[in-house]
């Protein structure tokens, strides 16, 4: 198991202000699994990779380990150069609590997941709980694209795309 920093212990200077990230969404086959994905290419685009990590889960009732990743979320993140392979599967946090352990900070696609994580998961004074659009300064939920086409989810994607930046940026930035 990782050893999990407080937010004090990890804003050293230079260093980001959480080191270990769970990103959220209801089965972790689009939205969240999009996220993880843009945010690792950032992060080593920035030669960051090594400071922050990153994991993904579902907080759905109806979130499965092993449920393979939407074939829309494969294509859109394809379609810009990150291949996931045929056989990428989701992860459900019901299974997996040590990944709420081990976070320090927690980014729902929604504020609903947000409650919903409190309500339902053991969430502590430790972890900070954001939404995407909150972390990144703005408000409003990333939507699901579920069973609404190829389209829809390139229009996630590249809403989180637009968004991952800022995110990183917040990630570093000393308050």
């Amino acid at each position: 198991m990782a050893t999990v920093l407080n937010r004090r212990e990890s804003a050293a200077p230079g260093g980001p202000r959480f080191r270990s990230i769970l990103l959220i969404c209801a089965a972790n086959t689009a939205r969240s699994v999009m996220a993880e994905h843009l945010m690792a290419r950032e992060l080593r685009r920035r030669g960051q990779a090594h400071q922050v990590r990153l994991r993904s889960a579902g907080i759905a009732p109806y979130a499965r380990d092993g449920a393979l990743i939407s074939l829309d979320t494969r294509m859109a993140l394809r379609d810009i150069g990150i291949d996931l392979g045929e056989e990428a599967t989701s992860t459900d946090l019901k299974r997996h609590p040590e990944l709420l352990a081990e976070a320090d900070l927690v980014i729902a696609m929604t504020a609903q997941q947000a409650r919903e994580l409190r309500e339902r998961f053991d969430v502590t004074d430790r972890h900070a709980v954001h939404t995407l659009r909150e972390f990144a300064g703005e408000s409003g939920d990333i939507d699901d694209p579920f069973e609404q086409g190829e389209r829809a989810f390139a229009e996630c994607r590249r809403e989180i795309e637009r968004l991952t930046p800022l995110v990183i940026e917040k990630l570093f930035a000393l308050d």
